[in-house]
């Protein structure tokens, strides 16, 4: 264990170093700039050296992990009960070093530059798919304003093309209507080619490709866990995985009684939205194909709604996802195992 704890307010130019001794007792305080950031933190002997999880702190986990250093990030809201009254540089490095010292903190696993790679491409398909959609509604907006409704989705675009040709519309109105088209055309084929891009990505490892023999499970969802979420090693159980990604009930007891509410949308979004879209994919299926009789999804259906099902469906997603990346499994469906 490091006898040196420093705390780093991390910031474009100016960086606040705290360092302390693991008793409280103060050491340093530096304001530095971002040049000579890295030449003072190569002269301090190796120490355990804490830094809120913001933007550029996995980059700066990895720079200072080469200088020797223990890099851990702790949450930011797991730091702000910490600061003294004034909030300013100085305050917040001084409550990242307080909280670090707490032995039931928890911290951020630093990411790879990999997993980075994969978070941004992951981010830039995202990004586009928000601004189609814009533009979709955009042009919605726009034949609505003369009375031509059309339905909500990217699969109405070829309707939307077909009702231009028929549609007296004003000459200025139509061909804004034409511009906005070809704009969605564009971004269409941005999307598909980062699409593609992140298929051949998901083949390529071992870990994602074996996520997707789940149900439910495609390569986008399977390449978000493998750039956002930390080594599934790190939790104890799948049940940990599941209240790290938010897909647990938040709780409201007290004086001994259980009070539970609606998950708590406490971990990463991205990962959580995906399952539950994919859990809602095998809910919406098994409206249509009954599922195996007296299987958990039969029953839950029988007196639950379906979008509850669809979320408790993820719950279990998560933890079997737990399961096969910490027992290097395959999926293996409960119902032909019970069968067997």
């Amino acid at each position: 264990m490091k006898d040196t704890v420093i705390g780093v307010d991390l910031a474009k130019n100016i960086f606040q170093v705290h360092g302390a001794s693991r008793a409280g007792e103060v050491m340093f305080r530096k304001k530095l700039r971002r040049q000579q950031f890295m030449q003072f933190m190569a002269t301090q002997p190796p120490a355990l050296v804490v830094l809120e999880a913001c933007g550029s702190a996995h980059y700066w986990a990895r720079e200072l992990a080469g200088a020797g250093h223990e890099v851990r990030l702790i949450a930011p809201q797991y730091v702000k009960p910490f600061v003294k009254r004034q909030k300013n540089d100085a305050a917040d490095a001084e409550a990242i070093v307080i909280a670090a010292r707490q032995p039931e903190m928890r911290f951020v696993e630093p990411r790879t530059e990999a997993q980075q790679a994969r978070g941004v491409l992951f981010r830039a398909r995202q990004r586009l798919v928000h601004q189609r959609t814009e533009l979709v509604n955009a042009l919605r907006a726009v034949l609505y304003e003369f009375g031509l409704v059309v339905p909500q989705g990217i699969a109405h675009i070829r309707h939307i093309e077909a009702m231009l040709d028929e549609a007296v519309l004003p000459e200025a109105v139509k061909q804004e209507c034409l511009d906005l088209l070809r704009q969605i055309s564009e971004q269409s084929v941005r999307i598909d080619v980062r699409t593609k891009k992140i298929r051949m990505l998901a083949q390529e490892s071992e870990n994602t490709c074996r996520l997707q023999s789940m149900p439910g499970v495609g390569p986008l969802t399977a390449l978000a866990i493998e750039a956002f979420a930390p080594d599934l090693q790190s939790f104890r159980r799948g049940r940990d995985f599941a209240a790290w990604l938010g897909l647990v009930p938040r709780q409201f007891s007290s004086g001994g009684k259980e009070r539970l509410g609606k998950i708590s949308k406490a971990g990463q979004a991205d990962i959580r939205r995906l399952l539950i879209m994919g859990a809602m994919t095998q809910v919406n299926w098994a409206s249509r194909k009954a599922p195996a009789p007296g299987s958990w999804l039969a029953r839950m259906l029988t007196r639950k709604p379906r979008m509850l099902v669809a979320i408790a469906l993820a719950n279990r997603m998560a933890r079997a996802i737990w399961a096969m990346a910490t027992k290097q499994e395959d999926y293996r469906d409960p119902a032909l195992s019970l069968a067997a």
